[in-house]
Protein backbone atom coordinates (compact mmCIF):
# COMPACT_ATOMS: atom_id res chain seq x y z
CA UNK A 1 0.00 0.00 0.00
CA UNK A 2 0.98 3.62 -0.76
CA UNK A 3 1.64 6.50 1.65
CA UNK A 4 -1.65 7.67 0.19
CA UNK A 5 -3.90 4.83 0.54
CA UNK A 6 -5.83 5.52 -2.46
CA UNK A 7 -5.66 1.42 -3.98
CA UNK A 8 -8.95 -0.13 -4.27
CA UNK A 9 -11.18 2.60 -3.92
CA UNK A 10 -13.54 4.08 -6.50
CA UNK A 11 -14.01 7.63 -7.06
CA UNK A 12 -16.83 9.34 -9.25
CA UNK A 13 -14.58 12.39 -11.49
CA UNK A 14 -16.96 14.75 -13.54
CA UNK A 15 -16.15 17.37 -16.00
CA UNK A 16 -13.18 15.97 -18.04
CA UNK A 17 -13.06 17.50 -21.06
CA UNK A 18 -9.51 17.47 -22.42
CA UNK A 19 -5.88 16.88 -21.70
CA UNK A 20 -5.67 19.98 -19.44
CA UNK A 21 -8.65 19.44 -17.75
CA UNK A 22 -8.25 19.81 -14.19
CA UNK A 23 -10.46 16.42 -13.82
CA UNK A 24 -8.10 14.92 -15.87
CA UNK A 25 -5.09 15.09 -14.22
CA UNK A 26 -6.85 13.93 -11.13
CA UNK A 27 -8.38 11.26 -12.61
CA UNK A 28 -4.89 10.00 -13.64
CA UNK A 29 -3.24 10.89 -10.98
CA UNK A 30 -5.66 8.64 -8.70
CA UNK A 31 -5.18 6.09 -11.30
CA UNK A 32 -1.56 6.01 -10.74
CA UNK A 33 -2.31 5.09 -7.26
CA UNK A 34 -4.04 2.17 -7.76
CA UNK A 35 -7.86 3.66 -7.86
CA UNK A 36 -10.25 2.87 -9.83
CA UNK A 37 -11.74 5.95 -11.48
CA UNK A 38 -15.77 5.95 -13.00
CA UNK A 39 -15.91 9.68 -15.15
CA UNK A 40 -19.05 11.58 -16.21
CA UNK A 41 -19.48 13.70 -19.01
CA UNK A 42 -22.23 16.11 -19.35
CA UNK A 43 -23.16 15.12 -23.06
CA UNK A 44 -23.11 12.68 -25.55
CA UNK A 45 -20.95 15.36 -28.08
CA UNK A 46 -18.40 15.48 -25.15
CA UNK A 47 -18.58 11.53 -24.62
CA UNK A 48 -17.45 11.40 -28.47
CA UNK A 49 -14.80 13.78 -27.97
CA UNK A 50 -13.42 12.48 -24.87
CA UNK A 51 -13.67 8.65 -26.20
CA UNK A 52 -10.18 8.60 -27.29
CA UNK A 53 -8.94 9.42 -24.49
CA UNK A 54 -10.81 8.06 -21.97
CA UNK A 55 -10.71 4.94 -24.20
CA UNK A 56 -11.35 1.74 -22.06
CA UNK A 57 -12.90 3.51 -18.80
CA UNK A 58 -16.49 3.41 -17.67
CA UNK A 59 -17.66 6.71 -19.05
CA UNK A 60 -21.54 7.91 -17.91
CA UNK A 61 -23.42 10.71 -19.26
CA UNK A 62 -24.77 12.97 -16.33
CA UNK A 63 -26.37 16.95 -17.58
CA UNK A 64 -25.90 18.22 -13.89
CA UNK A 65 -28.51 20.85 -15.87
CA UNK A 66 -30.72 18.20 -14.95
CA UNK A 67 -32.04 16.69 -12.05
CA UNK A 68 -33.36 13.63 -13.94
CA UNK A 69 -29.85 13.05 -15.23
CA UNK A 70 -28.07 12.92 -11.62
CA UNK A 71 -30.90 10.90 -10.22
CA UNK A 72 -30.17 8.39 -13.63
CA UNK A 73 -27.05 8.32 -13.07
CA UNK A 74 -27.02 7.45 -8.92
CA UNK A 75 -29.25 4.97 -9.49
CA UNK A 76 -27.41 3.31 -12.16
CA UNK A 77 -24.60 2.82 -9.77
CA UNK A 78 -26.89 2.16 -6.94
CA UNK A 79 -28.34 -0.94 -8.48
CA UNK A 80 -24.91 -2.84 -9.48
CA UNK A 81 -23.98 -1.68 -5.67
CA UNK A 82 -20.70 0.51 -6.16
CA UNK A 83 -19.05 2.06 -2.79
CA UNK A 84 -17.87 5.93 -3.93
CA UNK A 85 -14.20 6.22 -2.10
CA UNK A 86 -15.03 10.09 -3.53
CA UNK A 87 -16.33 12.65 -5.43
CA UNK A 88 -14.54 14.88 -7.77
CA UNK A 89 -16.61 18.27 -8.53
CA UNK A 90 -14.88 19.93 -11.85
CA UNK A 91 -18.21 21.16 -13.32
CA UNK A 92 -18.31 25.28 -13.95
CA UNK A 93 -20.17 27.10 -16.85
CA UNK A 94 -20.57 30.53 -17.81
CA UNK A 95 -22.42 32.19 -20.48
CA UNK A 96 -19.73 35.02 -22.18
CA UNK A 97 -21.37 34.72 -26.07
CA UNK A 98 -22.64 38.03 -25.87
CA UNK A 99 -19.17 39.53 -24.66
CA UNK A 100 -17.84 40.85 -21.39
CA UNK A 101 -20.34 43.00 -19.17
CA UNK A 102 -20.16 44.94 -15.88
CA UNK A 103 -20.90 43.06 -13.59
CA UNK A 104 -24.31 45.34 -12.71
CA UNK A 105 -25.23 44.38 -16.44
CA UNK A 106 -25.36 40.58 -15.78
CA UNK A 107 -28.67 38.95 -17.38
CA UNK A 108 -30.49 37.16 -14.50
CA UNK A 109 -30.98 33.98 -16.71
CA UNK A 110 -27.04 33.78 -17.08
CA UNK A 111 -26.51 34.14 -13.52
CA UNK A 112 -28.81 31.58 -12.53
CA UNK A 113 -27.93 29.12 -14.97
CA UNK A 114 -24.22 29.43 -13.63
CA UNK A 115 -25.01 29.18 -10.14
CA UNK A 116 -26.98 26.41 -11.13
CA UNK A 117 -24.26 24.47 -13.10
CA UNK A 118 -21.47 25.69 -10.87
CA UNK A 119 -22.51 25.49 -7.90
CA UNK A 120 -25.78 23.72 -7.14
CA UNK A 121 -24.54 20.58 -9.28
CA UNK A 122 -22.55 19.82 -6.13
CA UNK A 123 -25.15 19.81 -3.74
CA UNK A 124 -27.37 17.95 -5.82
CA UNK A 125 -24.61 15.53 -6.70
CA UNK A 126 -23.80 14.65 -2.48
CA UNK A 127 -27.19 14.46 -2.24
CA UNK A 128 -28.34 11.99 -5.05
CA UNK A 129 -24.96 9.82 -4.17
CA UNK A 130 -25.03 9.98 -0.35
CA UNK A 131 -25.88 6.31 -0.15
CA UNK A 132 -22.89 5.10 -2.43
CA UNK A 133 -20.63 6.93 -0.10
CA UNK A 134 -17.91 5.06 1.91
CA UNK A 135 -18.73 6.17 5.54
CA UNK A 136 -15.51 8.20 5.18
CA UNK A 137 -15.40 9.14 1.45
CA UNK A 138 -14.03 12.63 0.50
CA UNK A 139 -15.78 15.04 -1.98
CA UNK A 140 -13.82 17.55 -3.56
CA UNK A 141 -14.83 20.89 -5.65
CA UNK A 142 -12.41 23.02 -7.72
CA UNK A 143 -12.74 26.76 -7.09
CA UNK A 144 -10.93 29.71 -7.35
CA UNK A 145 -8.30 31.87 -4.94
CA UNK A 146 -9.74 34.76 -6.19
CA UNK A 147 -13.43 35.49 -5.55
CA UNK A 148 -12.74 38.70 -3.37
CA UNK A 149 -10.68 40.12 -6.47
CA UNK A 150 -12.92 42.21 -9.15
CA UNK A 151 -11.50 40.65 -11.75
CA UNK A 152 -13.16 42.32 -14.76
CA UNK A 153 -12.56 39.40 -17.21
CA UNK A 154 -13.98 36.49 -14.73
CA UNK A 155 -17.46 38.77 -14.73
CA UNK A 156 -20.14 37.05 -12.43
CA UNK A 157 -18.37 33.60 -11.94
CA UNK A 158 -16.49 34.76 -8.91
CA UNK A 159 -19.93 35.69 -6.71
CA UNK A 160 -20.69 31.91 -8.05
CA UNK A 161 -17.39 30.44 -6.64
CA UNK A 162 -17.67 32.12 -3.72
CA UNK A 163 -21.41 30.28 -3.55
CA UNK A 164 -19.42 26.88 -3.79
CA UNK A 165 -16.99 27.51 -1.62
CA UNK A 166 -19.69 28.52 1.41
CA UNK A 167 -21.63 25.36 0.19
CA UNK A 168 -18.19 23.31 0.72
CA UNK A 169 -18.64 23.74 4.42
CA UNK A 170 -22.70 23.83 4.62
CA UNK A 171 -22.43 20.52 3.00
CA UNK A 172 -20.11 19.44 5.31
CA UNK A 173 -21.84 20.55 8.41
CA UNK A 174 -25.37 18.57 6.94
CA UNK A 175 -23.66 15.66 6.34
CA UNK A 176 -21.86 15.56 9.57
CA UNK A 177 -24.96 14.57 11.18
CA UNK A 178 -25.44 11.30 9.59
CA UNK A 179 -22.05 10.59 8.61
CA UNK A 180 -18.53 11.37 8.21
CA UNK A 181 -18.09 12.13 4.47
CA UNK A 182 -15.60 14.95 4.21
CA UNK A 183 -16.27 18.24 1.66
CA UNK A 184 -13.21 20.50 0.63
CA UNK A 185 -12.61 22.67 -1.98
CA UNK A 186 -9.27 23.48 -3.97
CA UNK A 187 -9.12 26.99 -4.59
CA UNK A 188 -6.65 27.03 -7.29
CA UNK A 189 -4.94 30.34 -9.45
CA UNK A 190 -4.96 31.39 -12.79
CA UNK A 191 -4.55 28.35 -15.07
CA UNK A 192 -4.02 27.47 -17.97
CA UNK A 193 -7.33 25.27 -19.10
CA UNK A 194 -9.20 25.01 -22.31
CA UNK A 195 -12.33 26.49 -20.22
CA UNK A 196 -10.40 29.72 -19.49
CA UNK A 197 -9.25 30.40 -22.96
CA UNK A 198 -12.93 31.28 -23.75
CA UNK A 199 -13.21 33.90 -21.25
CA UNK A 200 -12.24 37.15 -22.86
CA UNK A 201 -9.14 38.70 -21.48
CA UNK A 202 -8.09 36.38 -19.34
CA UNK A 203 -4.56 35.57 -20.78
CA UNK A 204 -3.63 38.84 -20.30
CA UNK A 205 -4.55 38.29 -16.81
CA UNK A 206 -3.20 35.32 -16.36
CA UNK A 207 0.60 36.91 -17.26
CA UNK A 208 -0.34 39.34 -14.76
CA UNK A 209 -0.91 36.90 -12.18
CA UNK A 210 2.33 35.12 -13.29
CA UNK A 211 4.54 37.81 -12.37
CA UNK A 212 2.59 38.10 -8.47
CA UNK A 213 3.67 34.89 -7.52
CA UNK A 214 6.19 34.55 -5.22
CA UNK A 215 8.16 32.17 -8.14
CA UNK A 216 7.33 34.19 -10.65
CA UNK A 217 5.51 31.08 -12.33
CA UNK A 218 2.15 30.20 -13.05
CA UNK A 219 0.21 27.18 -11.07
CA UNK A 220 0.62 24.04 -13.17
CA UNK A 221 -2.52 22.17 -13.16
CA UNK A 222 -0.77 19.15 -12.32
CA UNK A 223 0.00 21.10 -8.54
CA UNK A 224 -3.76 21.66 -8.16
CA UNK A 225 -4.02 18.02 -8.91
CA UNK A 226 -1.59 16.74 -6.49
CA UNK A 227 -3.26 18.83 -3.68
CA UNK A 228 -6.54 17.03 -4.75
CA UNK A 229 -5.74 13.88 -4.72
CA UNK A 230 -4.31 14.07 -1.08
CA UNK A 231 -7.66 15.92 -0.16
CA UNK A 232 -9.14 12.77 -1.62
CA UNK A 233 -6.96 10.48 0.63
CA UNK A 234 -7.22 9.06 3.96
CA UNK A 235 -4.30 10.73 4.61
CA UNK A 236 -6.25 14.56 4.57
CA UNK A 237 -9.16 12.66 7.51
CA UNK A 238 -8.60 15.68 9.62
CA UNK A 239 -9.18 18.00 6.80
CA UNK A 240 -13.01 19.08 6.37
CA UNK A 241 -15.06 21.73 5.28
CA UNK A 242 -11.88 23.97 3.79
CA UNK A 243 -10.79 25.98 0.74
CA UNK A 244 -7.44 25.11 -0.15
CA UNK A 245 -5.86 27.87 -1.67
CA UNK A 246 -3.04 26.63 -4.39
CA UNK A 247 -2.04 29.66 -6.21
CA UNK A 248 1.51 30.29 -5.41
CA UNK A 249 1.64 32.66 -3.40
CA UNK A 250 -0.06 34.93 -5.49
CA UNK A 251 -2.93 36.46 -3.23
CA UNK A 252 -0.30 37.60 -0.49
CA UNK A 253 2.23 39.23 -3.13
CA UNK A 254 0.30 42.51 -4.95
CA UNK A 255 3.04 44.67 -3.37
CA UNK A 256 6.11 43.28 -5.08
CA UNK A 257 8.65 45.65 -5.62
CA UNK A 258 8.72 45.05 -9.39
CA UNK A 259 5.18 45.58 -9.92
CA UNK A 260 5.20 48.27 -7.85
CA UNK A 261 8.06 50.48 -9.90
CA UNK A 262 6.08 48.65 -13.38
CA UNK A 263 2.66 50.42 -11.92
CA UNK A 264 4.18 53.52 -10.98
CA UNK A 265 6.60 53.70 -13.52
CA UNK A 266 3.73 53.66 -16.10
CA UNK A 267 1.75 56.15 -14.24
CA UNK A 268 4.46 58.72 -14.27
CA UNK A 269 4.64 57.96 -18.12
CA UNK A 270 1.04 58.66 -18.26
CA UNK A 271 1.27 62.27 -16.65
CA UNK A 272 4.03 63.30 -18.72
Amino acid sequence: MTWLGLEGKTYLVTGVANRKSVAWQIATQLEHEGARVIYSVESEERMEQTRKLLEGREVHICDVSSSQSIQSLASTLGERGEQLAGLVHSIAFANYSDGMKAFHQTPKADFIQALEISCFSLVELSNALKELFTPEASVLTISISTTKMAAENYGYMAPIKAALDSSVVFLAKSFSEFSKVRFNAVRAGLLKTSASAGIPGYLESYLYGETATLRKQGVKTSEVADTAVYLLSPRSSAINAQGIVVDAGMGVNFFDQELVNRATALEKGAKT
